[in-house]
């Protein structure tokens, strides 16, 4: 599996099973994963699924090494004792005692907070004291715009290792793409495929066919291509294996450009300054 430095000097698989809305059965599919050879797993502890992603791990019996833990800090946890509190509960779920990237889920926003950049941080130092201990290898955000880059910037002693976005054919967030790239953040595409939408869009699935790959594989390529870290998910075993053992493949630079400018359909309608939950 190719790794991708981070800048804080350690590395991150450049592929990653997702595992958001995944709660039915997810301790089999977890297990299917690391089978095929996965090493990075991805969760949160707003997806309600730790706990059987730390039984699977376990139950696998492979060693807690070689594998990539990320869980994330829900919103309603954003401040120093919640980061604590939401570690403590993911370690014990994970049954680790360790956390190999942490993420700040979703930032507080202008939306619904005046102190919005107060809020972040407050998370992001609590996040920090995290990594001085050891408990906490990596950390970093998801959703984070130019705007709440450039507050929590201000104030950080550590600039984020990554920046977990929506990033697929047709909605690609490139000032924030290249913000992060100015910077050093490494982005993780999640929703590579646009959770399904993209693999009924006739332009995207004729140009697969002319790579003689599926739809889904050409999202995938499309954003390793692109740079970043990608998060596959599927409950599909041979679509779980596929996505990471596709044979690598070269995109155009004009189909690269298609694909960024493609016709926005995967977006999935959560922009994170707008957003109210």
């Amino acid at each position: 599996m190719k790794q991708v430095f981070l800048n804080n000097g350690t590395e991150i698989p450049e592929i990653g099973f997702g595992t958001w809305q995944m709660t039915e059965g997810v301790k089999k599919t977890v297990k299917t994963a690391l089978k095929a050879g996965y090493t990075h797993i991805d969760t949160a502890d707003i997806y309600g699924n730790e706990a059987q992603i730390g039984e699977a791990i376990e139950e696998s019996g492979i060693d807690r090494k070689t594998l990539y833990l990320t869980t994330k800090i829900w919103n309603s946890n954003r401040s120093a004792a919640g980061v604590q509190q939401s570690v403590e509960q993911s370690l014990k779920k994970l049954r680790t005692d360790y956390i190999d990237l942490l993420l700040i889920h979703w930032p507080a926003n202008e939306k619904q907070f005046t102190n919005w950049k107060d809020i972040n941080a407050e998370t992001w130092k609590a996040m920090e004291k995290l990594t001085k201990c050891g408990t906490v290898r990596s950390i970093g955000v998801s959703n984070f715009l130019v705007p709440h880059l450039t507050a929590l910037l201000e104030t950080a002693e550590v600039v984020p290792a990554v920046d977990q976005i929506e990033f697929h054919p047709g909605y690609t967030q490139s000032e924030t793409v290249e913000f992060c790239r100015e910077e050093g953040i490494v982005i993780e595409a999640w929703s590579p495929i646009g959770s399904g939408r993209l693999l009924k869009d006739p332009e995207l699935k004729a140009m697969a066919d002319r790579y003689g790959v599926s739809p889904a594989i050409l999202c995938i390529q499309f954003c390793l291509q692109a740079g970043a870290v990608v998060l596959a998910k599927s409950e599909n075993p041979e679509h779980i294996k596929n996505n990471l053992h596709f044979e690598r493949f070269h995109i155009s630079h004009s189909d690269m450009k298609a694909l960024k400018n493609l016709k926005e359909s995967g977006f999935s309608g959560m922009h994170p300054a707008k957003v109210d939950f």
